[in-house]
């Protein structure tokens, strides 16, 4: 299992200098990839998590970063699909790729929050369709030197999308979601599957055969699908999970090792350490060098062994 980490793109720590400092402290340390999400906005009087309250656009930023990396992955968990036509997530994707010298890994979510989708002027109807064919049009225009799409939601005249990403045919593409429907899709048409902040990992197990029996029914190799797990690490802080344990990913570093471990031996082929969720970091009401020392001692404490 690679081990990766959520680079500062919420809250306190989100500044150019500290981007740039966590992701060469990350590369030089082993991890295998940094991640950023997506968060277009924040309803008023929401009481949403401090995460979301301040957050970095996920693409601008790995651009930012893939300048002061050379080998680590950049990863995006997730941009909602809903909220970007494919043809410009295609170009945004592919520069990615094309500047970072072929490390991207796209993430997808269909989103959640109806404010988001108010503001977006997208529609929530037939998300599950959408994807499908939002992913048909991605790949096309990665691939085809001239390129075309005809179908139920999207149209693309045909014509040229230069330049190309570096990995062919795409970056990889992963889907989100934590409903069933929503991991066989992954299985069925996409590279892996990321889970979500919310998702319930001691049942990680589960949506790791439910993935896998969803990529053999539709002919593909199971075992080629990606299980990429978001770790929202609270260390030094045990917290109770749904079923009154332990959560996973909380405690001392042993216990969170530990986990990390057990993670592996579920099916998880990535788990990458989320600082963003970490209160003590994440939020921006926190003192930026405080949250930057916390994360340092996070990052160096759990640096793959």
């Amino acid at each position: 299992m690679q081990i990766g980490y959520g680079a500062p793109v919420a809250g306190a720590w989100a500044t150019p200098g500290y981007l740039t400092a966590f992701a060469r402290q990350a590369e030089d340390a082993g991890y295998a990839s940094l991640w950023s999400f997506q968060r277009l906005l924040v309803p008023e009087g929401s009481g949403m998590e401090p995460v979301y309250r301040s957050v970095l656009d996920p693409m601008v930023a790995l651009g930012y970063l893939a300048a002061a990396t050379t080998r680590i992955r950049l990863g995006v968990a997730v941009v909602n699909l809903p909220f970007v036509s494919p043809t410009v997530l295609a170009k945004q994707a592919a520069t990615v790729d094309v500047l970072s010298g072929g490390r991207l890994d796209l993430g997808l979510g269909i989103g959640w929050m109806p404010e988001e989708f108010a503001a977006t002027g997208a529609s929530t109807a037939r998300r599950g369709a959408r994807t499908e064919e939002y992913l048909a049009v991605l790949r096309t225009l990665w691939a085809d030197e001239v390129s075309s799409f005809d179908g139920e939601f999207y149209t693309i005249p045909a014509g040229r999308q230069d330049p190309r990403p570096v990995q062919r045919p795409g970056p990889p593409v992963l889907l989100g979601g934590m409903s069933r429907p929503a991991m066989e899709r992954a299985g069925r048409i996409a590279d892996g599957w990321i889970t979500s902040s919310r998702a319930d990992l001691s049942k990680i197990g589960e949506a790791a055969t439910v993935i896998r029996d969803a990529a053999q029914a539709a002919g593909r190799d199971p075992g080629a699908v990606r299980i990429v797990c978001r770790g929202v690490v609270l260390a030094d802080a045990p917290a109770e999970g749904p079923d009154g344990t332990r959560r996973l990913l909380s405690g001392s570093f042993a216990q969170i090792r530990e986990d990390a471990a057990w993670l592996g031996e579920q099916g998880v082929t990535e788990l990458f350490y989320d600082l963003n969720w970490d209160p003590q970091v994440g939020s921006p009401t926190v003192e930026p060098q405080a949250a930057a020392a916390r994360a340092e001692q996070i990052l160096a404490e759990l640096a793959p062994r």
